[in-house]
């Protein structure tokens, strides 16, 4: 379900969130286990970022991996 942050943000499960963001001026897909400290969700360094085209490309492959 999407929550109302400031990036575009989905919780997969528990503190594992899916999130649109921008770093250095460049969109990523960022997919993440967060953490809690002083009642802020912080990113953990358990995730991965894809660019758009890496993001496409595994979304591309979600029928093959599903049949695996």
């Amino acid at each position: 379900s999407r929550t109302d942050d400031k990036e575009p943000t989905w919780v997969l499960q528990g503190k594992k969130l899916a999130k649109v963001r921008e770093f250095k001026g460049k969109v990523y897909v960022d997919i993440r286990e967060f953490y809690e400290k002083n009642g802020e969700l912080l990113p953990g360094k358990k995730g991965i970022s894809l660019t758009p085209e890496q993001w496409r490309k595994l979304l591309s492959l979600g029928d093959e991996i599903n049949e695996t």
